[in-house]
């Protein structure tokens, strides 16, 4: 009986966690939408004007969605421009690895800020966030190991 009322209890937490953050955030009014990619993945990015500076991953926090530093490669435009408090962030991220979505992320807010403020092209383009990086993994050829490494040859 103890540990059914404890895995009730945990489950509770979970799901007021859950509903916390949802809640806690909710984003309204006019908005920028812009794609980022890379490798990969896709960003949905949504670059609300008038913002206090959150920003939302796939429903979840920026800081919860990349555990590691890989947040600071997203918001680089936002914190370059020194706009990172003027605007609200939400971003529906699919496929790649973490890296490459981190970098989709900023892919698309560079292109969300360029289409609010023309100005920000020279920066923007000095710092090569406006550009696609269309660098993919190569496919696997037929009679090859990977790509490009052949079977060892022998003489005999």
């Amino acid at each position: 009986m103890a540990t059914e009322t404890k895995t009730k209890k945990v489950a509770e937490k979970k799901e007021a966690k859950v509903k916390e953050t949802k809640e806690e955030i909710k984003f309204s009014g006019k908005y920028i939408r812009a794609v980022g990619r890379r490798k990969t993945a896709v960003a949905q990015v949504r670059l609300y004007l008038k913002g206090k500076g959150q920003t939302l991953v796939n429903d979840k926090k920026i800081k919860d969605f990349f555990q590691l530093e890989n947040h600071n490669i997203a918001l680089q435009p936002l914190k370059e421009l020194g706009v990172s408090k003027d605007f609200d962030l939400s971003v529906l991220v699919k496929g790649g690895g973490i890296k490459a979505q981190a970098e989709a992320i900023r892919h698309g807010v560079s292109r969300a800020l360029l289409i609010n403020d023309e100005k920000l092209r020279e920066t923007l383009k000095i710092h090569g966030w406006l550009t696609r990086d269309a660098r993919k993994k190569e496919r696997k050829k037929p009679g090859l190991k990977k790509a490009r490494k052949r079977p060892q040859w022998s003489k005999r």
